[in-house]
Protein backbone atom coordinates (compact mmCIF):
# COMPACT_ATOMS: atom_id res chain seq x y z
CA UNK A 1 0.00 0.00 0.00
CA UNK A 2 1.40 3.33 -1.08
CA UNK A 3 1.94 5.96 1.58
CA UNK A 4 0.22 8.76 -0.21
CA UNK A 5 -2.44 9.21 -3.00
CA UNK A 6 -3.00 12.47 -4.75
CA UNK A 7 -5.50 11.93 -7.12
CA UNK A 8 -5.51 14.48 -10.31
CA UNK A 9 -7.92 17.38 -11.27
CA UNK A 10 -8.50 18.64 -7.46
CA UNK A 11 -9.92 15.48 -6.59
CA UNK A 12 -9.62 15.04 -2.67
CA UNK A 13 -5.69 14.11 -1.44
CA UNK A 14 -5.80 11.18 0.66
CA UNK A 15 -2.72 10.03 2.66
CA UNK A 16 -3.22 6.25 3.65
CA UNK A 17 -1.44 5.78 6.63
CA UNK A 18 0.97 3.02 7.11
CA UNK A 19 2.82 3.49 10.56
CA UNK A 20 2.36 2.04 13.66
CA UNK A 21 -0.46 2.93 15.77
CA UNK A 22 -1.63 2.33 19.44
CA UNK A 23 -4.14 -0.03 20.88
CA UNK A 24 -7.48 1.72 20.89
CA UNK A 25 -7.52 2.17 24.69
CA UNK A 26 -4.30 3.84 24.74
CA UNK A 27 -4.90 5.76 21.36
CA UNK A 28 -8.06 7.50 23.00
CA UNK A 29 -5.88 8.68 26.08
CA UNK A 30 -3.28 10.43 23.95
CA UNK A 31 -5.28 11.37 21.16
CA UNK A 32 -5.35 15.63 22.50
CA UNK A 33 -1.65 15.28 22.53
CA UNK A 34 -0.95 13.04 19.57
CA UNK A 35 -3.26 15.23 17.37
CA UNK A 36 -2.34 18.84 18.24
CA UNK A 37 -0.15 18.66 14.68
CA UNK A 38 -1.61 15.70 12.70
CA UNK A 39 -4.60 15.63 10.65
CA UNK A 40 -7.79 13.77 12.59
CA UNK A 41 -7.68 10.55 10.59
CA UNK A 42 -11.90 10.05 9.82
CA UNK A 43 -13.51 6.95 8.46
CA UNK A 44 -16.73 6.58 6.61
CA UNK A 45 -19.45 4.29 7.05
CA UNK A 46 -21.94 4.10 4.77
CA UNK A 47 -22.32 5.76 1.19
CA UNK A 48 -25.83 5.72 0.47
CA UNK A 49 -26.48 9.46 2.50
CA UNK A 50 -26.29 11.82 -0.06
CA UNK A 51 -24.98 14.04 2.21
CA UNK A 52 -21.75 12.62 1.92
CA UNK A 53 -20.93 14.10 -0.98
CA UNK A 54 -20.90 17.64 0.57
CA UNK A 55 -18.58 16.02 3.20
CA UNK A 56 -16.31 14.34 0.54
CA UNK A 57 -16.40 18.20 -1.38
CA UNK A 58 -15.66 19.71 1.68
CA UNK A 59 -12.57 17.52 2.82
CA UNK A 60 -10.56 19.14 -0.20
CA UNK A 61 -7.92 20.91 1.06
CA UNK A 62 -8.89 20.48 4.82
CA UNK A 63 -5.57 20.26 6.96
CA UNK A 64 -7.55 19.28 10.04
CA UNK A 65 -8.59 15.84 8.69
CA UNK A 66 -7.53 13.14 6.01
CA UNK A 67 -9.91 10.37 4.91
CA UNK A 68 -8.54 7.26 6.06
CA UNK A 69 -10.78 4.72 4.83
CA UNK A 70 -14.42 4.18 3.22
CA UNK A 71 -16.99 1.47 4.49
CA UNK A 72 -19.17 0.38 2.04
CA UNK A 73 -21.05 -3.04 0.97
CA UNK A 74 -22.29 -2.12 -2.51
CA UNK A 75 -19.62 -2.21 -4.67
CA UNK A 76 -20.90 -0.45 -7.20
CA UNK A 77 -21.15 2.58 -5.24
CA UNK A 78 -17.47 2.07 -3.89
CA UNK A 79 -16.43 2.52 -7.81
CA UNK A 80 -18.85 5.50 -8.42
CA UNK A 81 -17.30 7.47 -5.57
CA UNK A 82 -13.80 6.52 -6.26
CA UNK A 83 -14.43 7.57 -9.84
CA UNK A 84 -16.36 10.97 -8.90
CA UNK A 85 -13.65 11.93 -6.17
CA UNK A 86 -10.65 10.06 -7.99
CA UNK A 87 -10.06 7.73 -4.71
CA UNK A 88 -7.77 4.94 -4.05
CA UNK A 89 -9.59 1.61 -3.99
CA UNK A 90 -7.42 0.69 -1.46
CA UNK A 91 -9.69 3.01 0.63
CA UNK A 92 -12.50 0.67 0.43
CA UNK A 93 -14.08 -1.84 3.25
CA UNK A 94 -17.10 -3.91 2.90
CA UNK A 95 -17.52 -3.95 6.17
CA UNK A 96 -17.62 -1.84 9.10
CA UNK A 97 -15.08 -4.29 10.93
CA UNK A 98 -12.61 -4.18 8.40
CA UNK A 99 -12.86 -0.03 8.43
CA UNK A 100 -11.71 -0.18 11.85
CA UNK A 101 -9.14 -2.51 11.76
CA UNK A 102 -7.75 -2.07 8.85
CA UNK A 103 -8.29 1.86 8.52
CA UNK A 104 -7.49 2.66 12.51
CA UNK A 105 -9.43 6.13 12.42
CA UNK A 106 -10.09 8.28 15.36
CA UNK A 107 -13.20 9.03 14.11
CA UNK A 108 -15.89 7.57 11.69
CA UNK A 109 -18.69 9.90 9.76
CA UNK A 110 -21.39 7.64 9.38
CA UNK A 111 -23.55 8.37 6.02
CA UNK A 112 -25.69 5.08 5.70
CA UNK A 113 -29.52 4.74 6.66
CA UNK A 114 -30.71 5.89 9.95
CA UNK A 115 -31.75 2.58 10.93
CA UNK A 116 -28.09 1.13 10.81
CA UNK A 117 -26.35 3.90 13.01
CA UNK A 118 -27.18 2.22 15.76
CA UNK A 119 -24.73 -0.85 14.42
CA UNK A 120 -22.08 1.55 13.63
CA UNK A 121 -21.96 3.08 16.71
CA UNK A 122 -21.74 -0.20 18.84
CA UNK A 123 -19.17 -1.26 16.51
CA UNK A 124 -17.26 1.90 16.78
CA UNK A 125 -17.72 2.10 20.44
CA UNK A 126 -15.80 -1.52 21.04
CA UNK A 127 -13.10 0.06 19.50
CA UNK A 128 -12.94 3.46 20.92
CA UNK A 129 -13.99 5.48 18.00
CA UNK A 130 -15.45 8.33 17.81
CA UNK A 131 -18.88 8.80 15.65
CA UNK A 132 -20.78 11.62 14.01
CA UNK A 133 -23.94 10.87 11.99
CA UNK A 134 -26.17 12.85 9.62
CA UNK A 135 -29.86 13.69 11.20
CA UNK A 136 -31.64 12.29 13.05
CA UNK A 137 -29.67 9.96 15.81
CA UNK A 138 -32.04 6.98 15.78
CA UNK A 139 -35.47 5.09 14.23
CA UNK A 140 -36.22 4.74 17.56
CA UNK A 141 -35.99 5.15 21.78
CA UNK A 142 -35.17 1.69 21.78
CA UNK A 143 -32.46 2.49 18.88
CA UNK A 144 -31.20 5.53 20.74
CA UNK A 145 -30.90 4.11 23.98
CA UNK A 146 -28.89 0.87 22.73
CA UNK A 147 -26.56 4.37 20.92
CA UNK A 148 -26.34 6.27 24.20
CA UNK A 149 -25.20 2.79 26.38
CA UNK A 150 -22.62 1.83 23.74
CA UNK A 151 -21.51 5.36 23.91
CA UNK A 152 -20.86 5.26 27.78
CA UNK A 153 -19.66 1.59 27.83
CA UNK A 154 -17.04 3.05 25.06
CA UNK A 155 -16.13 6.26 26.35
CA UNK A 156 -16.74 7.83 22.86
CA UNK A 157 -18.68 10.90 21.74
CA UNK A 158 -21.53 11.10 19.57
CA UNK A 159 -22.57 13.82 17.33
CA UNK A 160 -25.45 14.42 15.23
CA UNK A 161 -24.85 16.49 12.11
CA UNK A 162 -27.90 18.71 11.05
CA UNK A 163 -26.94 21.82 8.81
CA UNK A 164 -28.81 24.21 11.27
CA UNK A 165 -26.26 23.80 13.96
CA UNK A 166 -23.81 26.03 11.08
CA UNK A 167 -26.08 28.44 10.85
CA UNK A 168 -24.79 32.23 11.64
CA UNK A 169 -28.67 33.38 12.21
CA UNK A 170 -29.37 30.56 15.27
CA UNK A 171 -26.36 31.75 16.97
CA UNK A 172 -27.38 35.29 16.88
CA UNK A 173 -30.99 34.04 17.53
CA UNK A 174 -30.08 32.36 20.74
CA UNK A 175 -27.90 35.04 21.89
CA UNK A 176 -31.00 37.46 21.88
CA UNK A 177 -32.96 35.00 23.09
CA UNK A 178 -31.04 33.28 25.96
CA UNK A 179 -28.40 35.44 26.83
CA UNK A 180 -29.81 39.03 26.05
CA UNK A 181 -33.63 38.09 27.05
CA UNK A 182 -34.82 40.34 24.48
CA UNK A 183 -37.64 38.45 23.97
CA UNK A 184 -38.62 37.49 27.09
CA UNK A 185 -39.89 34.04 27.82
CA UNK A 186 -40.79 32.16 24.98
CA UNK A 187 -44.66 31.26 24.07
CA UNK A 188 -43.99 29.86 21.01
CA UNK A 189 -41.96 28.34 18.36
CA UNK A 190 -42.65 27.51 14.33
CA UNK A 191 -40.11 25.23 12.50
CA UNK A 192 -40.38 25.08 8.65
CA UNK A 193 -38.06 22.59 7.07
CA UNK A 194 -38.09 20.43 3.88
CA UNK A 195 -38.00 20.73 0.05
CA UNK A 196 -40.33 19.42 -2.73
CA UNK A 197 -39.95 16.23 -2.32
CA UNK A 198 -36.22 14.10 -2.40
CA UNK A 199 -37.72 12.52 -5.89
CA UNK A 200 -37.99 15.91 -7.15
CA UNK A 201 -35.43 17.10 -6.25
CA UNK A 202 -33.28 14.33 -7.29
CA UNK A 203 -31.47 12.36 -4.77
CA UNK A 204 -29.89 9.44 -6.14
CA UNK A 205 -31.51 5.94 -6.38
CA UNK A 206 -29.62 5.00 -3.10
CA UNK A 207 -30.57 7.70 -1.14
CA UNK A 208 -34.33 7.77 -2.31
CA UNK A 209 -34.58 4.29 -1.51
CA UNK A 210 -34.04 4.22 1.96
CA UNK A 211 -35.59 7.64 2.78
CA UNK A 212 -39.12 6.19 1.15
CA UNK A 213 -38.72 2.97 3.31
CA UNK A 214 -40.78 3.41 6.86
CA UNK A 215 -37.87 1.03 8.49
CA UNK A 216 -34.88 2.33 7.28
CA UNK A 217 -35.84 6.32 7.90
CA UNK A 218 -38.05 5.66 11.06
CA UNK A 219 -40.71 7.32 8.76
CA UNK A 220 -40.76 10.22 5.79
CA UNK A 221 -40.98 13.95 5.98
CA UNK A 222 -42.03 13.13 9.77
CA UNK A 223 -38.29 12.04 10.85
CA UNK A 224 -36.45 13.78 7.74
CA UNK A 225 -37.46 17.04 8.75
CA UNK A 226 -39.59 16.77 11.59
CA UNK A 227 -36.30 16.11 13.56
CA UNK A 228 -35.09 19.64 13.03
CA UNK A 229 -37.73 21.73 14.53
CA UNK A 230 -37.28 19.17 17.23
CA UNK A 231 -33.84 19.59 17.47
CA UNK A 232 -34.44 23.32 17.92
CA UNK A 233 -37.11 23.61 20.33
CA UNK A 234 -35.14 21.15 22.49
CA UNK A 235 -32.26 23.57 22.54
CA UNK A 236 -34.53 26.62 22.94
CA UNK A 237 -35.79 24.54 25.88
CA UNK A 238 -32.15 23.80 27.61
CA UNK A 239 -33.02 20.03 26.88
CA UNK A 240 -36.60 19.96 28.94
CA UNK A 241 -38.45 17.10 27.60
CA UNK A 242 -41.79 18.44 26.54
CA UNK A 243 -45.25 17.50 28.10
CA UNK A 244 -47.05 16.06 25.37
CA UNK A 245 -46.75 15.85 21.57
CA UNK A 246 -49.61 15.49 19.35
CA UNK A 247 -48.77 15.09 15.07
CA UNK A 248 -50.75 14.66 12.28
CA UNK A 249 -49.39 12.82 8.78
CA UNK A 250 -50.68 13.18 5.02
CA UNK A 251 -49.18 11.01 1.92
CA UNK A 252 -50.16 14.18 -0.49
CA UNK A 253 -48.50 12.16 -3.47
CA UNK A 254 -48.76 8.03 -2.60
CA UNK A 255 -47.67 7.39 -6.12
CA UNK A 256 -44.64 8.67 -5.50
CA UNK A 257 -44.15 7.81 -1.87
CA UNK A 258 -46.61 4.57 -0.97
CA UNK A 259 -44.91 3.73 2.29
CA UNK A 260 -44.89 6.70 4.03
CA UNK A 261 -46.03 9.93 4.99
CA UNK A 262 -44.47 13.43 2.67
CA UNK A 263 -46.24 15.66 4.90
CA UNK A 264 -46.09 16.23 8.75
CA UNK A 265 -47.23 18.74 11.38
CA UNK A 266 -46.09 18.32 14.91
CA UNK A 267 -47.34 20.29 18.06
CA UNK A 268 -44.49 20.19 21.18
CA UNK A 269 -46.26 21.36 24.53
CA UNK A 270 -44.10 22.44 27.38
CA UNK A 271 -45.33 25.00 30.20
CA UNK A 272 -45.78 27.89 29.11
CA UNK A 273 -44.76 27.35 25.40
CA UNK A 274 -45.99 25.75 22.69
CA UNK A 275 -43.88 24.39 19.10
CA UNK A 276 -45.20 23.94 16.14
CA UNK A 277 -43.31 21.74 13.73
CA UNK A 278 -43.83 21.91 10.09
CA UNK A 279 -41.98 19.08 8.31
CA UNK A 280 -43.09 18.59 4.38
CA UNK A 281 -41.83 17.08 1.27
CA UNK A 282 -44.14 19.44 -0.53
CA UNK A 283 -42.58 22.96 -0.07
CA UNK A 284 -42.73 24.66 -3.32
CA UNK A 285 -38.73 25.18 -2.70
CA UNK A 286 -36.15 24.30 0.15
CA UNK A 287 -36.89 25.52 3.30
CA UNK A 288 -35.38 26.00 6.93
CA UNK A 289 -37.24 28.74 8.53
CA UNK A 290 -37.41 29.45 12.43
CA UNK A 291 -39.95 32.01 13.71
CA UNK A 292 -39.25 32.30 17.81
CA UNK A 293 -41.71 34.46 19.45
CA UNK A 294 -41.54 35.53 23.11
CA UNK A 295 -44.12 37.85 25.64
CA UNK A 296 -42.35 40.83 24.20
CA UNK A 297 -40.60 40.50 20.54
CA UNK A 298 -39.92 38.18 18.01
CA UNK A 299 -36.74 36.61 15.77
CA UNK A 300 -37.28 35.18 12.56
CA UNK A 301 -34.68 33.04 10.87
CA UNK A 302 -34.82 32.73 7.26
CA UNK A 303 -32.01 30.08 6.49
CA UNK A 304 -28.43 30.36 7.95
CA UNK A 305 -27.86 33.97 6.76
CA UNK A 306 -30.62 36.19 8.31
CA UNK A 307 -32.47 37.47 10.95
CA UNK A 308 -35.32 39.63 11.32
CA UNK A 309 -35.79 40.87 14.76
CA UNK A 310 -39.37 42.70 16.50
CA UNK A 311 -38.80 44.16 19.94
CA UNK A 312 -40.85 46.62 22.17
CA UNK A 313 -41.39 49.96 20.47
CA UNK A 314 -40.71 48.53 17.04
CA UNK A 315 -43.48 48.81 14.23
CA UNK A 316 -42.11 46.50 12.00
CA UNK A 317 -38.87 43.86 12.32
CA UNK A 318 -35.58 44.84 11.66
CA UNK A 319 -32.57 42.81 9.96
CA UNK A 320 -30.11 41.71 12.31
CA UNK A 321 -26.25 41.90 12.17
CA UNK A 322 -24.72 38.69 11.88
CA UNK A 323 -21.35 37.40 13.45
CA UNK A 324 -19.16 34.47 12.26
CA UNK A 325 -19.11 31.42 14.54
CA UNK A 326 -16.26 30.81 16.36
CA UNK A 327 -13.91 28.53 13.95
CA UNK A 328 -14.00 25.52 16.10
CA UNK A 329 -18.05 25.90 15.43
CA UNK A 330 -18.25 26.65 11.32
CA UNK A 331 -18.93 23.24 10.30
CA UNK A 332 -19.36 19.95 10.78
CA UNK A 333 -15.12 19.11 9.92
CA UNK A 334 -14.26 22.24 12.23
CA UNK A 335 -16.31 20.68 15.17
CA UNK A 336 -15.17 16.94 14.59
CA UNK A 337 -11.62 17.55 14.44
CA UNK A 338 -12.05 19.86 17.77
CA UNK A 339 -14.33 17.33 19.71
CA UNK A 340 -11.66 14.53 18.77
CA UNK A 341 -8.98 16.64 19.87
CA UNK A 342 -10.10 17.16 23.52
CA UNK A 343 -10.39 20.60 22.97
CA UNK A 344 -14.34 20.92 22.69
CA UNK A 345 -17.10 18.48 24.04
CA UNK A 346 -20.71 18.06 21.71
CA UNK A 347 -22.78 20.12 23.14
CA UNK A 348 -26.07 21.74 22.34
CA UNK A 349 -27.70 20.95 18.76
CA UNK A 350 -25.00 18.44 18.15
CA UNK A 351 -25.14 16.64 21.39
CA UNK A 352 -26.44 13.61 22.49
CA UNK A 353 -28.61 14.25 25.22
CA UNK A 354 -30.23 16.57 22.95
CA UNK A 355 -30.74 14.32 20.41
CA UNK A 356 -32.27 11.36 22.80
CA UNK A 357 -34.85 13.78 23.53
CA UNK A 358 -35.62 14.56 19.54
CA UNK A 359 -36.20 10.67 19.32
CA UNK A 360 -38.48 10.36 22.29
CA UNK A 361 -40.59 13.49 20.21
CA UNK A 362 -40.55 12.14 16.81
CA UNK A 363 -41.46 8.42 17.86
CA UNK A 364 -44.18 10.12 19.82
CA UNK A 365 -45.31 11.91 17.00
CA UNK A 366 -45.33 9.16 14.53
CA UNK A 367 -47.59 7.23 17.34
CA UNK A 368 -49.39 10.06 17.98
CA UNK A 369 -50.05 9.92 13.78
CA UNK A 370 -51.18 6.35 13.95
CA UNK A 371 -53.32 6.34 16.70
CA UNK A 372 -54.84 9.35 16.43
CA UNK A 373 -53.99 10.36 20.33
CA UNK A 374 -51.87 12.62 22.35
CA UNK A 375 -48.83 11.79 23.54
CA UNK A 376 -48.29 12.79 27.42
CA UNK A 377 -44.90 12.16 28.38
CA UNK A 378 -44.00 10.56 31.99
Amino acid sequence: MPSDYTSEGGAIRVRVMTRRVLPAGLLAAFLPEALAQEPVRVAIAGLVHGHVDGFLRAARGRAEIEIAGIQEPDAALQRKYAQRYGLSQSLFYSDIGGLLSGAKPHAVAAFSNTFDHKSIVEACARQKVHVMMEKPLAVSVEHARAIQNAAAHGGIHVIVNYETTWYRSHAALWKLVKQDNALGEIRKVVAMDGHPGPKEIGVGPEFLAWLSDPVKNGAGALFDFGCYGANLMTWLMDNARPVAVTAVTQQMKPSIYPRVDDEAAILIEYPGALSIVEASWNWPFNRKDLEVYGQKGQAIAYGGNVLRVRLPGQSADQPAALSDLPAPERDSISYLASVVRGSLRPSGLSSLENNMIVTEILSAARESASTGKRIVFQ
